[in-house]
């Protein structure tokens, strides 16, 4: 008997009204029942919380049988749960868990059996929980009389309305709904949704082989139409196959349980993933066309043509790693329990399924999230992230030729597009994790030498030869296939799942009136105050999440000062969940007296200062993505240096501006189109042919690991023979014609003289090139005619930038004189002027310094100078050096398993911070954005922290291990300018901020202990020593006898000699002084080629003090050395050593364990030198 259905009830929140009070000091935030579009409007779907929000949003008692309308049967059956998700027009999802019930009705003389549906839904993805939830609501309703049931309804969904949602993180809830205790699990994170489902299900229903298809078939958004003779399998294996793409979002329309009268949607012409009854299968297959049909009950896939899909498949190195790590799941409960006791509590015993689903959950995803980073890892080599453009051509051209038609289609989709912007948004998430992770594993970011020695050994085509950036940063270039994957797969089985606590909620009140409802949130709000007690000294992250829970609890009792005092706290354990529109909403709805008492608590000030600033700030981010195509119309120098970026040809813009001059010479100072397309053409070409150089074994055999081939000339007569030069970025050599063979013709350190020439033959002369080198007493002579002149500017300038990398210690050097050569080649080969090689000529940039500037660098420099590196390589310009630390391997490896090398954190403008490995001097990490203004000071604790001081009177907190800022100390009121610590006490930090504010804070619980207040002109730093805190008051000293005023910007101690040392800011002059007469200097130092001092420190038992070069700061970097570090002997107070090698001024410097001593300097160098300490 089919009957039509009826909905019974609806009940949704609030289920307790207020008292009228209470009601009235809300109603200015509208009515609780809305029209539903007129609710979204008013809401954008971004909001992450709001004061209403509860584990269920809306309840439905029903006899809506849903798909199968309602039926009245004589058969007895069992309850059965369906799990449903809906998507408004907006893109939000609403998860609902059904419950399907049977209730005897007498008709007639003959009992018949009724369907009854209970529909509980919420914003959250709760399905395991709201499953548990129903099952216990069904005990009640099977002993319930008819007539009862709507109060038993109601109060269960009342109940379900009091369990808040936990906060994103290691924070799970429970509460007991007897007969059972359940447990929510919170989110990962605030981008990511919670996991309450079995994500083996799929496994179950699929092999490996089969369920790479089906990935495939979502990447490529292709119609997808699921099947199943279950209607929960439906929803479920459908959700876990969305989880699978994380962190790529299906865009497209999602419905997972189709009803029988709803299967013309599966007509619709758009990409979409849909689910209905497998009794529709034929009728399904025979009415559309191109259609993927996924029967999870016998776990085949096929389309509506055929019984085999005929699409591109994932790529093979990526879908054997992962058949390979799906062999490990161990996805059977009972293998895993049969050694174990038998549990004699239901409790116990849902304990342990639970804990052994989490570990099965995070190893799937684990797995799944490692295939997606093999797919897509390469993307991010092709980005550009200043002006947002991805190169899909380029990447295309690095995949294989049976890879191309799988990322040909997956480019084109909207699942990708979105996976773009979060790229070019650097957002830090799982995946940018793992692939960062994985980089060091599998050589990602080895040296230059390492990368091209894989590239030279490795006939894998996917060689991203592009000087965007320096050849220390030439592109990623992967290692064999095999290396590659099985070195991820072995990095993910050392992973292990994070440790979660769980909080137990209070018993729900037997009364649901409003006063118990508020006695039951302040027993919640005291339990959550003893946790937040005891969890003090432990992690702050899972600190932060009490503070956020009750937070949000306060906000429900309306204790609107109290939440923002929780919330506020959030800054100092965890910002990455601070609720900015829930902070917003309470700050606005805070009434007067409140506001008044708000201005009393200086932290609360400054969060509603903070808050409103934000909410005048933010606004819709640029999010846009564009794809690179070659210029339309003439380029001036502005969008040529757009274009050029974009491409990936070259990043530094000073290059770029050298290339412009060199394409426009002769012509108007713009660039045509077809120019520029000639241009990169012939550029592309020349990266092909780099790579198409096959060196015969007895050749390779000759050069270093290092070597790769850049340049080859024809085949040419020389002095040593017939055949072809070779440039790599260490030498010349020929290739010997006819039997391949190896001759060095000279090493670029090794040069002597080149110039050119001409030899005789038969009755003419031919232009020839001849090197004098000091490895042998010959002269090289090649007779290369017409390539005469490029070789001459190729082999000059590849000196020039070998003799300047050799003498100032800096590799980057060779690496822009290998840039400026390739640019020479191409423009050569795209210019049709009579004489194209003047305007190569303009990109000698080595070379024309070589003969305008004094390449010497002074012995005493050469001999203490180790190494130079640049902090801004993989941005266009350089930026100014503001602070260095160094953090020994002891700081990073207190908890971890392994230790860690030591780091050298460098804070450049506008709030970037670049980390160096400092064993190596590699750069481990690009940019960590720790707010927008200038950065001051740095100080490491064994916390696993470095706190950095800003411009904007916040000191911020780096996670050592994540390396993600997630905390901030906002209690200084202006610019921060110092940090110290004390040696006696590790908990004792010191910051100062510029007004004279001195803070003492426990750097374990992130309070401020004391306040002193000094008054002065500028608290410039601070330092402590034996106990006694010294600081730098930058106040002008007048000294009568030379009518001067001196301005102390820094200072360093020296106890056991009984010297203070103090370095004036407007003079090259130190000032030392006795410790135990501090009311004059005993003596001034003036320090020579100095017109101030910009930062000193103590070194064993020398003073190195860096200085401002008295010829000013400005102008371009033209190899002209203006500033010093001067070495001061405390004994005879004379400089011991004068080292120069920035061309700016000096603005830092740190020492690293007293074995050498870094400096940085100011925007036009923008480097960091490292000098040995003797």
């Amino acid at each position: 008997l089919l009957l039509e259905p009826e909905v019974l009830h609806v009940l949704a929140p609030p289920f307790v009204s207020r008292l009228p009070a209470e009601s009235e000091a809300v109603k200015s935030h509208g009515k609780r029942r809305r029209s539903f579009l007129r609710k979204k409007r008013e809401h954008p779907p971004s909001v992450a919380a709001t004061p209403s929000q509860g584990l269920v949003l809306v309840f439905l008692s029903t006899q809506n049988a849903f798909w199968n309308g309602l039926q009245v049967t004589k058969e007895q059956k069992d309850e059965q749960f369906h799990f449903l998700v809906f998507t408004d027009v907006f893109g939000n999802k609403t998860h609902g868990v059904v419950m399907q019930c049977y209730r005897p009705i007498l008709v007639g003389t003959q009992y018949y059996t009724k369907h009854q549906y209970f529909c509980v839904i919420s914003k959250y993805p709760y399905f395991t929980a709201l499953k548990d939830c129903l099952s216990c609501l069904l005990i009640q309703l099977r002993t319930c009389r008819l007539s009862d049931m709507e109060g038993k309804v109601k109060e269960f969904a009342a109940k379900l309305a009091l369990v808040p949602i936990p906060p994103p993180g290691q924070l799970h809830l429970m509460f007991t709904l007897r007969p059972l205790t359940i447990v929510l699990p919170s989110r990962e994170d605030k981008d990511h949704p919670a996991i309450d489902l079995d994500l083996h299900l799929p496994f179950f229903c699929f092999r490996p082989q089969q369920l790479l298809q089906v990935l495939s078939c979502l990447l490529q958004e292709q119609r997808v139409v699921l099947f199943s003779a279950d209607w929960a399998r439906l929803t479920l294996v459908a959700e876990s196959l969305l989880l699978f793409l994380q962190p790529l979002s299906w865009q497209q329309p999602y419905v997972p349980v189709l009803a029988r009268g709803m299967l013309d949607f599966l007509m619709a012409p758009t990409a979409f993933l849909m689910g209905c009854h497998v009794n529709h299968f034929e009728e399904v297959a025979a009415e559309t066309d191109d259609l993927i049909l996924i029967n999870i009950d016998n776990g085949s896939v096929s389309t509506s043509c055929s019984e085999t899909i005929d699409l591109p498949e994932i790529p093979p190195a990526s879908a054997d790693c992962f058949i390979q790590r799906c062999q490990s799941l161990k996805i059977h409960f009972d293998l895993y329990q049969c050694h174990h006791a038998s549990c004699t509590d239901i409790s116990e015993q849902r304990a342990q399924r639970r804990a052994w689903q989490q570990n099965l959950n995070h190893d799937i995803q684990r797995i799944t999230l490692e295939l997606i980073v093999n797919i897509f890892r390469d993307v991010s080599s092709h980005l550009n992230y200043e002006h947002r453009v991805f190169n899909s051509e380029e990447f295309l051209k690095t995949r294989e030729p049976d890879e191309q038609l799988f990322y040909k289609k997956v480019l084109e989709t909207h699942i990708f597009h979105f996976f773009l912007k979060d790229r070019l948004n650097r957002k830090m998430d799982n995946f940018a994790r793992l692939e960062l992770s994985t980089r060091s594993e599998i050589g990602f970011l080895g040296t230059t030498e390492a990368k091209l020695s894989r590239y030279r050994q490795s006939s894998w085509k996917r060689l991203n030869f592009s000087l965007f950036v320096s050849p220390s940063c030439l592109g990623l270039i992967l290692p064999s296939p095999s290396l590659h994957f099985i070195s991820l797969c072995l990095l993910a089985l050392r992973t292990t799942p994070k440790p979660v606590r769980v909080f137990q909620l209070p018993d729900f009140p037997v009364s649901l009136s409003f006063h118990s409802i508020q006695s039951y949130y302040s027993e919640l709000i005291q339990q959550l105050g003893k946790a937040i007690f005891s969890v003090q000294n432990e992690k702050p992250t899972l600190l932060a999440r009490f503070y956020y829970l009750r937070g949000f609890i306060n906000t429900l009792c309306l204790r609107r000062l109290d939440a923002l005092g929780d919330f506020q706290n959030l800054y100092k354990t965890d910002t990455a969940i601070f609720p900015t529109q829930l902070v917003t909403w309470l700050v606005d709805s805070l009434h007067r007296d409140e506001r008044q008492q708000a201005d009393r608590r200086p932290e609360l000030k400054r969060l509603i200062l903070k808050v409103r600033e934000i909410s005048i700030i933010i606004g819709s981010p640029d999010d846009h993505v564009k794809k690179f195509v070659l210029p339309r119309e003439n380029l001036h120098q502005e969008e040529f240096v757009r274009c050029v970026q974009e491409c990936r040809i070259v990043k530094d813009v000073a290059t770029i501006h050298r290339l412009f001059d060199a394409l426009t010479y002769g012509q108007p100072k713009q660039v045509d189109p077809d120019l520029f397309r000639d241009f990169y053409t012939f550029w592309k070409e020349t990266e092909a042919e780099a790579q198409d150089v096959n060196l015969p074994s007895g050749v390779i055999d000759h050069l270093d690991n290092s070597e790769c081939v850049y340049k080859l000339s024809s085949c040419v007569k020389t002095s040593h023979g017939v055949g072809k030069i070779a440039m790599t970025q260490k030498r010349l050599f020929l290739l010997t014609e006819g039997r391949p063979g190896f001759l060095e013709i000279t090493k670029f350190r090794d040069i002597q003289e080149v110039k050119i020439a001409s030899a005789p033959f038969l009755l003419v002369r031919i232009p020839s090139l001849r090197i004098q080198t000091s490895s042998r007493s010959e002269v090289f002579e090649a007779n290369l005619k017409t390539e005469t002149e490029l070789w001459n500017l190729v082999v000059k300038e590849m000196w020039a930038g070998r003799k300047m990398a050799d003498q100032h210690k800096d590799p980057q050097y060779m690496t822009q004189a290998l840039t400026n050569v390739m640019l020479m080649d191409a423009v050569m080969a795209c210019l049709h002027t009579q004489r194209p090689v003047i305007a190569a000529s303009m990109l000698a940039y080595f070379d024309k310094i070589k003969h305008e500037v004094p390449m010497m660098v002074p012995k005493t420099t050469s001999e203490t100078l180790k190494h130079k590196i640049n902090p801004s390589l993989d941005l266009a310009e350089p930026q100014t050096v503001h602070v260095l630390l160094y953090t020994p391997g002891q700081l990073t490896s207190n908890n971890s398993e392994g230790e860690m090398n030591p780091k050298l954190w460098v804070a450049l403008s506008g709030g970037k911070v670049v980390v160096f490995d400092a064993a190596s001097w590699s750069m481990l990490q690009d940019c960590i954005q720790v707010g927008e203004s200038q950065l001051n000071c740095m100080l490491g604790l064994i916390q696993e922290q470095v706190w950095i001081g800003s411009q904007d009177s916040v000191i911020y907190i780096i996670d050592t291990h994540s390396m993600s800022c997630n905390k901030q100390l906002t209690e200084h009121r202006h610019e921060v300018t110092g940090l110290t610590q004390s040696y006696k006490s590790d908990q004792q930090t010191y910051s100062c901020s510029c007004d004279g504010t001195i803070l003492q804070w426990d750097s374990a619980s992130l309070k401020v202990k004391r306040q002193f207040y000094l008054n002065c002109d500028r608290l410039s730093s601070i330092q402590i020593h034996y106990g006694t805190l010294w600081c730098c008051k930058c106040t002008h000293l007048p000294l009568l006898a030379t009518l001067k005023q001196l301005f102390f910007l820094v200072f360093v101690c020296l106890f056991q000699r009984g010297q203070l040392w103090t370095g004036c800011a407007e003079s090259g002059e130190l000032c030392l002084w006795h410790t135990n007469n501090h009311r004059h200097p005993s003596k001034r130092i003036s320090l020579p080629g100095s017109s101030g001092v910009t930062c000193m420190i103590r070194v064993k038992d020398q003073i190195w003090v860096g200085c401002r070069g008295r010829s000013g700061v400005g102008g371009q970097c033209d190899g002209q050395l203006k500033s010093q570090v001067l070495v001061m002997d405390p004994e005879s107070h004379t400089v011991a050593k004068e080292l120069q090698a920035h061309s700016d001024s000096i603005q830092t410097l740190c020492s690293a364990e007293d074995r050498y001593v870094l400096s940085g300097s100011a925007r036009h160098d923008g480097k960091i030198a490292i000098w040995k300490v003797e």
